[in-house]
């Protein structure tokens, strides 16, 4: 029997490290490549390569084994991180990712590489209003993205899609949704919000105030990391071509979602809304593609958190 040979780009990150952890469960060879390993358990990769993904023959040495190409690439590797993060480093992101996605996209079409999954973002489509109808994949265009990391991926997304007429290449676009879940970076200045909250709470005593980014009302839908990773598994054995929207459409606000959480940890919250990168004020996109894959969300966002926050929790106790 042969075993399909899968690159995970950016295995060292948290989606990645889940995603490698899937694939290994689902009977694959699977080869990590990243600048560092994961950070809260070991690798289950066959093979795990620190590379630098940014320079081509990094990208080369990772999609061939053996003088051949590896059957799958999986291209997750991007500089990027919470909102702070992504209004304060424009230049770092659009170099980095620019250069990891040109680079990995161009070795593996050019090593025969047979089939090719690039992580995307809802962050393609424009800022909404609370309530708004939601947008198909097909209305990130007109293009108006909210931010750089927005714009990266789009022009990301039409450069994998131009290598895959080129070159045969069956392409998969997955644009994703906020994604948390237990080994997440935490803390740092790259965390997202579902983390980041957590961990103010996890920190917090019981009646006391947390610091909270923008007027609480921001809306967003969060999605757990294992419904995410069984996504892009199912995606990347489709047919589906062009983007495909990945998230569970359970939408809430920011005070909403630390309501949530404080819930969850048996503690009463007071918040301090201070100035600070909020980001769009609503995002509200279709499902129905991925579901034609038979895809659904397993985790509300009561439950996934249920599993974040105890993980969160350990990690602020243990001073890790």
């Amino acid at each position: 029997m042969v075993t399909k040979r899968a690159l995970v780009c950016g295995a060292g990150g948290f989606i990645g490290s889940h995603l490698v952890k899937r694939l290994k469960k689902d009977g694959y060879w699977v080869r990590g490549a990243d600048l560092k390993r994961p950070e809260f358990s070991p690798s289950p990769a066959d093979e795990f390569l620190l590379l630098d993904l940014r320079m081509p023959e990094a990208c080369a040495e990772a999609v061939r084994t053996g003088g051949a190409p590896v059957d799958e690439v999986f291209q997750l590797a991007a500089d990027m991180g919470g909102m702070g993060f992504i209004h304060s480093a424009e230049c770092e992101i659009m170099r980095n990712s620019a250069l990891v996605n040109i680079h990995m996209i161009d070795q593996a079409a050019s090593a025969g590489v047979k089939r090719y999954f690039f992580s995307s973002s809802a962050c393609v489509y424009r800022d909404m209003a609370a309530g708004e109808e939601p947008l198909s994949e097909e209305d990130a265009y007109p293009a108006l993205p909210d931010n750089e990391y927005g714009w990266e991926k789009l022009y990301a997304e039409r450069m994998a899609m131009a290598y895959g007429r080129k070159y045969g290449l069956a392409v998969r676009l997955a644009r994703f949704q906020n994604c948390y879940g237990p080994e997440g970076t935490w803390r740092g200045g790259r965390e997202k919000a579902p983390a980041a909250l957590c961990r103010k709470i996890a920190e917090a005593s019981g009646g006391g105030t947390i610091e909270v980014w923008g007027d609480g009302t921001a809306m967003r839908a969060y999605t757990f990391v294992e419904d995410m990773v069984d996504g892009i598994v199912r995606l990347m054995a489709s047919d589906l071509e062009n983007g495909v929207n990945i998230g569970r459409p359970e939408y809430v606000s920011v005070d909403e979602l630390i309501a949530i959480i404080a819930d969850i940890a048996g503690k009463e919250i007071h918040l301090n809304h201070i100035a600070g990168p909020v980001g769009v004020k609503a995002r509200n996109f279709t499902n129905d593609r991925i579901r034609s894959t038979g895809w659904t969300s397993r985790f509300s966002l009561r439950d996934g958190l249920a599993v974040t926050y105890p993980w969160i929790e350990a990690q602020v106790k243990a001073g890790r």
